[in-house]
C-alpha cells in the first residue's frame, strides 16, 4: 500500500536489499486474558546505536483516541535478551519513545522491546482480549518505527488458549499462529480474530470469501446466501475481484459484548451487528469499500499519518455513497423489494431535513469536521450532519442527473467503474469533490458544476421532487406533532449529561431548566441512553420531573413536555409517468443502462 519516500536510487536499491533481510517481527502473547493485557515483544534487526518507536494516535476511527494512554513497562534489551543487556527507553511525547543510545554499537545488531497494552472494548474499532476471544486491531497494539515502516513484518501470537484457532488475512509465516506482511501499514489494515470461532468458504463470481463467525446463535443457510448476492452482485458490478481471498468477521450479539458497526479493509471486514437477521445492510456497505475508499482512495488520505488529524472533503463520496451502494446492492441483487428502497431513500431524506445544521453544514465541511465527531455535543442535529446520510442522498440524486442528462446511457456506475480505472488499478489518488466531479462530467457529457457547488460544497435546500420526478417518482410528506424535551442533550466531563440548545419560551424553560445544567434522573429514573427512543409513544403536555446539578447543588424541576413538528416522508411511483422516466426508474432500481 505504502511506497518509500523518494530518493537516490542507491540508497533505494541499499535500503531494499536490507530490508528484505530484515524482518521486523512481533510476538503477541494472549496469557492471561482475563486480565486484558496484551503482552507485545518487538524485535527490530539493524537497529544501530539509538531510534524511534511509536504508538498510532488513532485508527479505524477518524478521532485521536491515544492508545499509548494504554501502554504499560516498556522495556528494551539487545537482540539476545541476555543479562545485563538492558537498554535506555525514554519517553519524548505522549506516543513517541526512544530507544538508546549505545554508543560504540554497530548497526546490524538487533533490538527487543517489551511491552503490555490493556485493550477489552468490544466492536470492529477496538482491539479485545477476555476468556472468551481476542480481536486484534494491529495498529492499536503495535509499535512501529516512523521511517522503516515499509519494511517486511512478521506476527505471531502465542499462548493460546487450548480451544482457540485463529484468522488474520495476510500469508501464513514460517511457524504456527505466524503471518506475515509487505509492511507495517499493511499488517495494521489486517484485523485478527483468536476464538473458538465458526468458519465457512464460498466462491461466487471469481471471489472466494472466507466467513469468520464467533456468535453463541447464527444460521449458516441463511448468512450465506445473503453473502452470496452481495458479493456477486457487487463483483460484477465492478468488473471482478481485487482480491485473492476476503474474510468477513462477524461479531453477533448484545451492543454490550460485540460494539456495533462495521470497519473496512483492504481484503477482509470486521462487522458486529446484534444478530445475523442485520447482517445484510453492513456487509454490502462494508463489501463495497473494497473498491470505494480502500482502493479508489482520496489523495487527503495519503500516505496514512498515524500521529495526528487527516482531513478531507471526500468522505461524503467515500462514506456516503458507498451507503448508496450498499442500498442498491440490496434491492438489485433481491434482498430488499423496490418500495423497501423507496422506504430507506425516505427515511435518509427524513434524517437531513430533520437537521437544522444542514442549513449551514456542506457535505464537504462534515467531511472535513469528521474528527469532532468523538464530542457529543458536535454529534447533535444542531452542530452537524452526517455525511453518511447526505452523502447517500447525492449518491442517488447524481446518478438520476447522469442518467437524465444521457437518456439513461450512463449512469453512476459509470462513474465507479471509471474511477476503478482511472485511479485504483493505476495507482493513484482522486482529489476529493474535484475529480469526482471531472469523471462525472465526462459520464454524462455535461456541466455538473453548479450539482456540486450547491449541493456538495454548499448547502442549498434539495429540491427533491425534481429530482425524483426524473425517475416518475413523487414524494410525499406528512406532518405529525411529537413530544419533546425543549431541549437536546449532550455528553459533558466525566460522562455527564448536559442540557444544550434551550428551546426559548419552551416549558423546560419556564420551569427554571437552564442550559448547561447537568441532568441527573427523569421520573427518578437514570437518564435513557437513546432519550428520542423514550420519547416516543409520550404525548405532548405530559409531565416529567427531572432532577438537574447546577452550581454544586441539585434541584427537582417539572414541566410538560413540548411538541415539535416532525414531517415524515414516502416516496411512490407516479402513476402517469412518461416512458423516458420509466425507464430511469427502472435503470436506477436493476442497475442497467440503454
Amino acid at each position: 500500500m505504502r511506497r518509500l519516500s523518494p530518493g537516490a536510487f542507491v540508497l533505494l536499491f541499499l535500503f531494499s536489499v536490507s530490508s528484505a533481510k530484515a524482518t521486523i517481527r512481533y510476538s503477541v502473547s494472549l496469557d492471561h486474558p482475563e486480565q486484558h493485557f496484551f503482552h507485545v515483544r518487538m524485535t527490530v534487526p539493524n537497529a544501530g546505536s539509538n531510534f524511534t518507536v511509536q504508538m498510532p494516535a488513532w485508527n479505524a476511527l477518524y478521532q485521536i483516541r491515544d492508545f499509548a494512554s494504554r501502554v504499560q513497562s516498556v522495556r528494551a534489551k539487545g537482540g539476545d535478551g541476555g543479562p545485563g543487556a538492558e537498554i535506555v527507553v525514554t519517553k519524548r511525547d505522549k506516543q513517541t519513545w526512544r530507544i538508546g543510545p549505545r554508543p560504540g554499537v554497530a548497526g546490524t545488531l538487533s533490538v527487543m522491546l517489551e511491552y503490555a497494552i490493556y485493550w477489552d472494548d468490544p466492536g470492529p474499532f477496538n482491539s479485545q482480549l477476555n476468556l472468551h476471544h481476542a480481536f486484534v486491531n494491529p495498529a492499536e497494539i503495535l509499535f512501529y518505527l516512523p521511517d522503516r515502516r515499509s519494511e517486511d513484518v512478521l506476527i505471531e501470537y502465542t499462548d493460546l488458549p487450548a480451544a482457540w484457532k485463529m484468522a488474520q488475512e495476510l500469508p501464513a509465516g514460517p511457524s504456527a499462529n505466524s503471518f506475515v506482511a509487505l509492511s507495517y501499514d499493511a499488517l495494521a489494515d489486517a484485523p485478527a480474530e483468536l476464538s473458538a470461532f465458526s468458519e465457512f468458504r464460498f466462491e461466487e463470481s471469481g471471489a472466494k470469501v472466507r466467513v469468520v463467525v464467533d456468535a453463541e446463535t447464527w444460521h449458516e443457510t441463511q448468512l450465506s446466501e445473503v453473502l452470496h448476492r452481495i458479493v456477486g452482485y457487487e463483483t460484477q458490478l465492478m468488473g471482478g475481484a481485487p482480491f485473492t481471498e476476503y474474510t468477513f468477521f462477524f461479531h453477533f450479539g448484545a451492543a454490550s459484548e460485540v460494539g456495533g458497526g462495521g470497519m473496512e479493509h483492504s481484503n477482509c471486514t470486521a462487522i458486529s451487528v446484534s444478530s445475523d437477521d442485520n447482517a445484510g445492510g453492513v456487509a454490502a456497505h462494508e463489501f463495497f469499500h473494497l473498491w470505494n475508499v480502500k482502493r479508489i482512495r482520496p489523495q487527503t488520505l495519503e500516505p496514512v499519518d498515524y500521529t495526528s488529524e487527516m482531513y478531507t472533503r471526500a468522505l461524503w463520496f467515500a462514506e456516503g455513497v458507498t451507503s448508496t451502494y450498499g442500498a442498491y446492492t440490496l434491492e438489485r441483487a433481491g434482498l430488499w423489494s423496490r418500495k423497501a428502497w423507496y422506504g430507506d431513500l425516505a427515511s435518509q431524506i427524513e434524517e437531513l431535513q430533520s437537521t437544522p445544521a444542514r442549513q449551514w453544514t456542506s457535505a464537504e465541511q462534515a467531511s472535513l469536521d469528521v474528527w469532532f465527531e468523538k464530542y457529543s455535543l458536535y454529534r447533535s442535529p444542531d452542530f452537524s450532519i452526517s455525511y453518511y446520510n447526505k452523502g447517500q442522498i447525492l449518491g442517488v440524486l447524481l446518478d438520476l442527473q447522469i442518467r437524465s442528462a444521457t437518456q439513461n446511457h450512463a449512469s453512476l456506475d459509470h462513474v465507479l467503474r471509471v474511477m476503478n480505472e482511472e485511479f485504483a488499478k493505476r495507482h493513484r489518488y482522486y482529489h476529493d469533490s474535484v475529480d469526482i466531479e471531472a469523471v462525472a462530467e465526462q459520464a454524462c457529457n455535461c456541466k455538473l458544476d453548479d450539482f456540486f457547488a450547491q449541493y456538495v460544497s454548499g448547502t442549498r435546500e434539495i429540491p427533491y421532487a425534481e429530482f425524483l420526478a426524473l425517475a416518475g417518482l413523487k414524494l410525499k410528506t406528512k406532518s405529525r406533532t411529537i413530544a419533546d424535551l425543549g431541549f437536546r442533550l449532550a455528553r459533558g466531563p466525566g460522562n455527564s449529561i448536559v442540557v444544550t440548545a434551550l428551546a426559548p419560551g419552551s416549558s423546560a424553560e419556564s420551569a427554571g431548566i437552564h442550559a448547561g445544567d447537568v441532568l441527573l434522573s427523569i421520573n427518578g429514573e437514570p437518564v435513557p441512553h437513546e432519550i428520542n427512543d423514550w420519547l416516543q409513544g409520550r404525548p405532548v403536555d405530559q409531565m416529567v420531573r427531572v432532577r438537574v446539578r447546577r452550581d454544586g447543588g441539585e434541584r427537582d424541576l417539572s414541566f410538560a413536555l413540548s411538541g415539535r413538528e416532525m414531517l415524515s416522508y414516502e416516496i411512490e411511483e407516479d402513476s402517469h409517468a412518461t416512458n423516458d422516466q420509466k425507464r430511469i426508474r427502472e435503470g436506477l432500481l436493476h442497475g442497467i443502462t440503454d
